[in-house]
């Protein structure tokens, strides 16, 4: 699976699809030209927690990991809001074991992270937090027009 890489026609491209196997859930929610994208992005990513069952958390460990998905959800669409004319579409897919985001966006540039990383300054902290946070992610360039699709996979808690 690439790491922070850019590839058409992959198996990544898709919230229906993750490690070549079907995601068994996957929700969407539409985001272009909506107003409040960040705060709306979190709400239905809580929501879609509450309904598969990582909401509320029985553990630190299980609270811990929905709080890196909210985390991760947040920087994936500042991201694409500072940086792509603002996200097109979030979806949502899970497995027992992955939770995969994906941001997709009109915008041509590849996120990345900082480097080096400063943590003393502020701004720029967006990837470098989902780099640390995820299993991995990458970009998917959309091979019939414009855009792209940023992904992140987080491991589902115990």
């Amino acid at each position: 699976m690439e790491t922070a890489a850019e590839s058409a026609g992959s198996a990544a491209a898709g919230a229906t699809r993750q490690a070549g196997r079907p995601m068994r859930q996957v929700r969407r929610l539409r985001l272009v030209g909506a107003s409040g994208a960040v705060p709306r992005a979190r709400d239905f990513t809580r929501q879609a927690l509450q309904d598969w069952g990582w909401l509320p958390a029985a553990t630190a460990d299980q609270r811990a990991a929905a709080e890196d998905v909210l985390l991760v959800v947040s920087e994936l669409v500042t991201n694409a809001c500072l940086h792509a004319s603002g996200p097109e579409e979030l979806r949502i897919g899970a497995t027992a074991k992955v939770l995969r985001l994906e941001i997709v966006d009109l915008g041509s540039g590849s996120p990345s992270p900082r480097t080096p990383h400063r943590a003393g300054r502020p701004g720029g902290h967006g990837m470098f937090i989902v780099q640390r946070l995820c299993l991995d992610w990458g970009v998917v360039r959309n091979p019939e027009g414009p855009g792209k699709t940023v992904w992140a996979e987080l491991a589902a808690p115990n």
